[in-house]
């Protein structure tokens, strides 16, 4: 299969000391390269550095930081890295490109509003929050093409990971490749996804039943109330 995005090229950590080079996950992805897979899955707490690879990701693929498709010229608010990664793309692959970044979407919703263009947009500011995700990824999620999803579960409720874990795999199935990072075990279960746990040792790839988000997950479910006395605690 052609992918959209093979891999990122290791160009070096630079020596000032940057905020994001202090990362360890970006350090590694930096210094190592990265291969990427079909379905990508980024997995860790908060401030590991998920977000700010998908980010540099979307920058260099031609997406805006904020969200939205190639050259969509959506911004609001400069707030991402000054860091640049070096992509190489299968000749073959499909060139289109979308990036659903959670924080940012009910700016992006306005954005489409104000900015018809040649087309009727759903009108996501009446939905839920759960709705106008789904019918978002709906839109503009449907042919070939490179998909990036920042923490979407942010929105969505069990049965709308489910659904999202099956359009996924029909975008896989129709040659798209999709990176998405999560804090959702649901979402890290897609079948044959290639799963990164990242943290303060950079990036290692894991099995799910061995990820720290699943054993805490499965701890909690066990016994909600051990659980939280033992954290009150």
């Amino acid at each position: 299969m052609d992918l959209p995005l093979r891999e990122i090229e290791a160009t070096g950590a630079p020596d000032t000391p940057v905020w994001w080079a202090q990362i360890p996950a970006v350090r590694q992805v930096l210094s190592e390269g990265w291969r990427l897979a079909p379905i990508t899955v980024l997995v860790g707490d908060n401030g590991a550095g998920k977000s700010t690879l998908v980010e540099a990701v979307a920058l260099a693929y031609g997406m805006g930081p904020e969200g939205g498709s190639i050259g969509s010229g959506y911004s609001t608010r400069a707030t991402e890295s000054a860091l640049q990664l070096t992509v190489r793309r299968d000749i073959g692959a499909a060139r289109f490109g979308f990036f659903l970044r959670a924080e940012t979407m009910h700016a992006f919703y306005s954005f489409l509003e104000d900015n018809p263009g040649q087309r009727s947009e759903p009108q996501f500011h009446r939905m839920s929050h759960g709705e106008s995700f789904l019918s978002l990824i709906g839109d503009r999620m449907h042919k070939p093409g490179l998909y990036l999803l920042d923490e979407p579960e942010s929105a969505l409720s069990f049965d709308g990971c489910l659904a999202l874990v099956a359009h996924i795999k029909n975008l896989e199935a129709n040659d798209s490749q999709v990176l998405l990072s999560t804090h959702s075990p649901l979402l890290a279960a897609i079948p044959g996804a290639e799963i990164w746990e990242v943290g303060e040792w950079g990036m290692r790839r894991c099995e799910w039943e061995d990820l720290d988000l699943v054993r805490r997950w499965r701890g909690f479910l066990d016994d909600p109330g051990r659980f939280l006395r033992y954290f009150l605690d």
